[in-house]
């Protein structure tokens, strides 16, 4: 829980944010959970102010202070943990591991998403609250993408900043910029957040998945099979990125053993 839940109900708001954000991002879950969560993340987000309207820059603006305000939340596993939880797998076949997870992750969501707008066309009333879901499924699946962001920077030796206020900008701009955190840099205060440029990229990043998840809205199921794919593609490109940089800065860093890769395969008999 939150700092902030210590200050009254706006606080236990938090917790109760935090807790079903820390569900979604979990490894397994059953599509029946998902759902349910996702429908609790909808009626968290209805009482924060998100209107049934579909206003787009009103929804975009929620998603930007929501973010910023979840990932302090987002469970990142440190690389002992993930050792624990996944033990026998080198350093690339451990990220392979997380991309595969995550990436389900993001695809169910969508799959949840999808086929709850889809009961919606047969509803006409209840097509306005379609702003409400659309804006809470790209939020659980940027939770994902923060988590699979944070527990790549563990495998790869370059951990966030231990500080809850340090880390989360550090995990909000690595996301929104798919860069590895350079572990050389001073850290950054909550005003990297709150800045302007910062923001800018955050918002930016954000409206390009609130427009992919706009295809939610797709007649019968066909919502959700395209927004799983869809989020399928475009977790896996983040983490291809994200990897490709993390990479290269480990490479760069004076002292840091290389990556464990798998060896080559044994030779054949004969051979």
């Amino acid at each position: 829980m939150s700092e902030r839940s210590a200050d009254g109900d706006q606080g236990a708001g938090d917790g109760e944010l935090g807790t079903t954000i820390a569900a979604l991002t979990a490894d397994e879950i059953e599509p029946a959970k998902r759902r349910q969560l996702l429908g609790r993340l909808v009626r968290q987000a209805r009482a924060r102010g998100v209107g049934g309207l579909f206003k787009p820059k009103t929804a975009l603006r929620w998603m930007v202070d929501l973010v910023a305000e979840i990932a302090p939340h987002v469970p990142i596993r440190d690389l002992a943990t993930l050792r624990r939880h996944f033990p026998g797998l080198d350093d690339e076949a451990l990220a392979d591991r997380l991309v595969r997870n995550a990436s389900r992750a993001t695809a169910g969501v969508g799959a949840a998403g999808g086929g709850a707008s889809a009961v919606q066309w047969t509803v006409t009333p209840s097509l306005l609250s379609a702003p409400v879901l659309l804006a809470a499924e790209t939020v659980a699946v940027v939770a994902i993408e923060l988590k699979l962001t944070g527990e790549l920077h563990e495998v790869y030796r370059a951990p966030l900043p231990a500080s809850g206020t340090q880390r989360a900008v550090a995990l909000v701009q690595a996301w929104a910029s798919q860069r590895g955190v350079n572990p050389m840099m001073p850290g950054v205060g909550v005003g990297a957040v709150l800045g302007t440029a910062a923001r800018r990229e955050l918002r930016d990043t954000l409206l390009k998945r609130f427009g992919r998840n706009l295809t939610t809205l797709g007649p019968l199921l066909t919502g959700a099979a395209v927004a799983s794919y869809l989020n399928r593609r475009a977790t896996r490109t983040l983490a291809d990125q994200l990897r490709t940089d993390l990479r290269r800065q480990r490479r760069s860093l004076p002292g840091v053993p290389p990556p464990t890769l798998p060896g080559p395969p044994p030779a054949l008999p004969g051979a």
